[in-house]
């Protein structure tokens, strides 16, 4: 599985490809220069069960801390793993 980030202008995602199929995406918004909020996650049916939301909030987080970036996660399953998970918590904005 592959697992890639792509941002244009205010908004990015990061995107899962299992044999070139979208496995899933987590979406994100650039509220600032160090900040950013995920307000999406979505996962194809076929692949749900395998981490593949875990797997795109890992590549996110750590996307923030190579460029020492924030996150504010308003989407429920990131928000959920941010509470669950203490090894991503340095990126949480506060």
């Amino acid at each position: 599985m592959e697992t890639t980030i792509s941002e244009r202008d205010s908004k990015g995602f990061a995107m899962v490809r299992e044999d070139g199929k979208r496995a899933g995406t987590m979406t994100y918004s650039i509220a600032g220069e160090n900040y950013i909020i995920i307000d999406h996650t979505e996962v194809d049916p076929a692949f749900k069960g395998k981490g593949i939301g875990k797997q795109l909030l890992y590549k996110i987080v750590e996307m923030a801390r190579e460029k020492e970036i924030k996150i504010t996660p308003l989407c429920p399953f990131a928000n959920a793993m941010f509470k669950k998970l203490d090894d991503i918590q340095d990126v949480l904005k506060r």
